[in-house]
Formats: structure tokens, C-alpha cells, sequence
């Protein structure tokens, strides 16, 4: 018995020491945007694509009249499992308001993207309602994919540009000490790892409407296990919708008050250990708007609800050192048994899912394995309302799956 315990460990020992041993790479750090300028300029014009507003300086492709930056970036192949992070810090140029961004990738290996949506390969016919490119959809034998969001950021109202304006001193609130200079943002996406491979583009989208706009830096950061032999997980990563206003194209995103997003995807071998990444924010509308009212999102799977929930973010008063040009007035209140008049800041409102100067932390759903079979994930919010001559209602709302690879 005692040979045949030592016997076994000895074969075990030679299975070891005949695996390859992991090439190692070291951490990565990839600077795609250092210190960036992203601006509206309706006159921006086409340098080396047409028929629509493109162009291209210094390595970046600008898009919708400047509100869209896109470059190249090359990711180094790793063998042991990195730990993947995108970091970005932001202030204002000049800007003195909100605004809704996104930090996305266009997936390398979609037949059809933004870019050809944007360019005139994928028409508008081909998606129902307002969903021009925003599900992912087969489109004469070619995929079309949607773009995958890194990050999820709201703008604070003029972080670091008007720090010293006479007029913005008066309105610093005592309980905070100083107005911050920029803000910066982390997310973990070692989920997307599948999609960060070789050359692909990297992009940043912010709904501003003025030239002063925002200076960025954008950092993606990788970081090498220490655990020898630390092999990559196998995953993959299917994108699902995406309404965020991306291309001069598209439209806000108004149609959940018609109908459902739906995206069907065939299954032929088993998902393992699936989950559903979810980013829902709602926008405008003023007062009674789809920004400041709550609003419930509902997830279907096959018709059965996977997830039901009211996106919102009731802790916004605590971002007021980042938004120094907020709209400021009083609101009557109770204290030491008196009404007194309390001031308030615009920022400081709750809102559907974020806060002016938050990222937008995903909702992760657990699926467990997908068996093979034909799937739809519906994608519903019932009290969405639409965008009128005064009132831009709308919701960004992007989706995907990831899963194990057998």
C-alpha cells in the first residue's frame, strides 16, 4: 500500500514537471487618452472618411461633431491571468455643466460596428423602432455588435475650471474644506479580458454641447498574478444592446415608452457559469423627467423576469466638492423646532442611477449554465417616457454576457 501512495505521488510530481511553464509579462500600463481636449464643434469636418463628420489628429478619430474620441490602442498578449482596470481622471475646459460619458471598446471582432453605422454600411432600416445600432443583430449574413461600455461616468458641473471664480467661492458649502481639482473614476473589467486582445478601439463619448468641453486621461492597467502557472481563465464575452448615443446617426434614446429591447442569441453548446452585465441610467425631462422620477427597470430571460429593479442614487449630496458651478437655491425646512431656508444644490438631487461626478456600477445577474436552445433577453422599462419639443427624455442602457468556455 505504502508503494503504491509513494508510486502515485511520483506520477503526479512528473505530470507537474512536464507542464509548460507560463511565459510571464510583467504589469502593462496602456495610456489611451493623456490629458485630452473633447469638445462640440459642429464645424469639425471630414478628413479621411466620408460621406459623414469624421476625422482624424494626432491618432484620434473624432466623431459627432468632436463628442466622440476614438483611437487604436495595441494590447499585449498575456499567459498568466492579469487583473484588468481602467482607470480615468477628468475636468472641466470650461464646461460648467453635467453631462452623461462613456468609456466603451468596439468589439474586434464584429463584422459590423459603430463605425460602419456611422459611415452609411449599416442603415437604420435594418434595427426597429429608434434602435439603430444598438442591438447586437445578423444584418445580411454579417454580425453587427454593439459597443461594450469600460466605464459609465457622469460629469460633475465644472470640476477643476472654475475653482477660483468670485462667484462659485460664495456657494462652497462650510461642511466641505476645498473644491476638488478633477475627478477620477476605477473600474475592475477583467471580465472583458476575451475582448482585450491585439489592436482594437478604445473610446470616450461626452454629451457636451459647448467648445470648451473636458480635458480626460484614460489608463488601462494591467496587472500579472504572482501565483506561478496562473493560467488565464477561458471566457467570452457576447455583447448584447447598447443605446448610448455614439454616432451623429443615432438618436436619444426615447423608445422604451413604445416597446421593448429584445435580442435573441442561439445557444449550441452549453454557457457555463453565465452572467448578465446590466448599466441602466435615465436622463432629462426636467422636473417630472426620466431623470428625476424613479423608474423601474425589468430584465426578462425567455420571458421569465431575471431581474426587477429601480435604478437609483439617493447619495448625491455627497459628490457637492466636485461640482462647483451647481445651480444653488434654498428650500424651507425644519430646525430647533423654526422653518429656516436651507441651501440646496443641484447636485445634490437624487437621479435614476447617478449623481453628477459618479461612475455607474454595473448590475451583475447570475445565470448559471444556458443550456443549447434558442434564448431572448428582453430588456423593458415600462413608465419610460418620450421625448417631447421641451422634454429630452431618454435612457443608456447597454448589456452583455459573459460565460465560461468549455
Amino acid at each position: 500500500m505504502k508503494t503504491q501512495i509513494m508510486l502515485t505521488f511520483f506520477l503526479l510530481l512528473s505530470v507537474v514537471a512536464c507542464k509548460p511553464t507560463l511565459t510571464a509579462i510583467g504589469d502593462t500600463q496602456i495610456d489611451v487618452f493623456t490629458d485630452t481636449h473633447l469638445y462640440f464643434d459642429p464645424n469639425l469636418k471630414t478628413t479621411h472618411f466620408s460621406p459623414d463628420n469624421l476625422s482624424e489628429t494626432d491618432s484620434i478619430l473624432r466623431l459627432d461633431a468632436g463628442r466622440v474620441l476614438l483611437k487604436k490602442i495595441h494590447i499585449p498578449q498575456y499567459f498568466k491571468q492579469p487583473e484588468v482596470s481602467v482607470q480615468m481622471s477628468l475636468t472641466s475646459n470650461g464646461d460648467p455643466w453635467d453631462k452623461s460619458g462613456s468609456l466603451f471598446i468596439i468589439p474586434a471582432s464584429a463584422d459590423l460596428n459603430m463605425l460602419d453605422l456611422e459611415m452609411g454600411a449599416v442603415k437604420k432600416e435594418h434595427f426597429p423602432f429608434q434602435a439603430a445600432g444598438t442591438i447586437s443583430k445578423q444584418i445580411g449574413g454579417k454580425h453587427f455588435m454593439p459597443n461594450i461600455e469600460l466605464l459609465r461616468f457622469m460629469t460633475p458641473f465644472g470640476v477643476g475650471f472654475f475653482n477660483n471664480d468670485p462667484r462659485v467661492a460664495n456657494l462652497k458649502p462650510v461642511y466641505i474644506p476645498k473644491w476638488e481639482t478633477q475627478v477620477q473614476w476605477t473600474q475592475n473589467i477583467t471580465q472583458l479580458l476575451p475582448l482585450l486582445e491585439n489592436e482594437l478601439y478604445v473610446g470616450v463619448f461626452i454629451d457636451t454641447w459647448t467648445k470648451e468641453g473636458y480635458k480626460l486621461s484614460v489608463q488601462l492597467n494591467f496587472k500579472e498574478s504572482t501565483v506561478a502557472n496562473h493560467a488565464i481563465k477561458e471566457q467570452q464575452v457576447i455583447p448584447l444592446v447598447n443605446t448610448v448615443k455614439y454616432a451623429s446617426k443615432q438618436v436619444y434614446f426615447d423608445a422604451f415608452h413604445k416597446d421593448d429591447l429584445q435580442v435573441s442569441i442561439p445557444v449550441s453548446a452549453p454557457y457555463t457559469n453565465a452572467k448578465l452585465y446590466y448599466l441602466t441610467t435615465g436622463h432629462g425631462g426636467h422636473a417630472e423627467g426620466d431623470e428625476f422620477t424613479q423608474k423601474e427597470n425589468v430584465i426578462y430571460l425567455n420571458n421569465t423576469v431575471i431581474k426587477q429593479f429601480v435604478p437609483w442614487r439617493d447619495d448625491c449630496a455627497s459628490f457637492r466638492r466636485f461640482n462647483p458651478t451647481s445651480g444653488v437655491w434654498t428650500e424651507k425646512t425644519i430646525w430647533k423646532g423654526q422653518e429656516i431656508e436651507e441651501r440646496i444644490a443641484s447636485s445634490d438631487y437624487s437621479r435614476s442611477n447617478w449623481c453628477p461626478g459618479s461612475q455607474v456600477a454595473p448590475e451583475v445577474i447570475e445565470l448559471g449554465t444556458m443550456q443549447p436552445g434558442d434564448y431572448t433577453f428582453k430588456f423593458s422599462i415600462p413608465e419610460a417616457q418620450a421625448i417631447t419639443e421641451d422634454k429630452i427624455n431618454y435612457w443608456m442602457v447597454s448589456a452583455y454576457l459573459v460565460f465560461d468556455k468549455n
